[in-house]
C-alpha cells in the first residue's frame, strides 16, 4: 500500500520515527566517508532502540518495553 509522503494521519509512527531521526541524529551529524556514516548509524539504531527513553513507553527504551511485555506474557501463560 502506497502512503503519501507527510501525512501522518496515515502513517504516523514512521513520521514520528523521521523527524526524531532528523533532529537528533541527522542535523548533528559529521563524518568522513561512507564507512564512516554506517558506522555512526549503527550506533545511532542501537541507542535509539536499546537505550533512548521513548514517552509512547512511558520512558522506556523499545527494548525495555519489549521485554516488560514478553515477561508478561510468558507469566499470564505459565500462571
Amino acid at each position: 500500500m502506497y502512503v503519501k509522503p507527510r501525512s501522518p494521519q496515515l502513517n504516523g509512527k514512521v513520521e514520528r520515527s523521521h523527524r526524531s531521526d532528523q533532529e537528533e541524529f541527522c542535523q548533528l551529524l559529521t563524518f568522513k566517508d561512507d564507512v564512516d556514516l554506517l558506522k555512526k548509524l549503527a550506533a545511532w539504531e542501537q541507542f535509539y532502540n536499546l537505550d533512548r527513553p521513548h514517552g509512547a513507553h512511558g520512558g522506556k527504551s523499545p527494548y525495555e518495553a519489549l521485554k516488560l511485555l514478553l515477561e508478561h506474557n510468558q507469566t499470564v501463560s505459565v500462571g
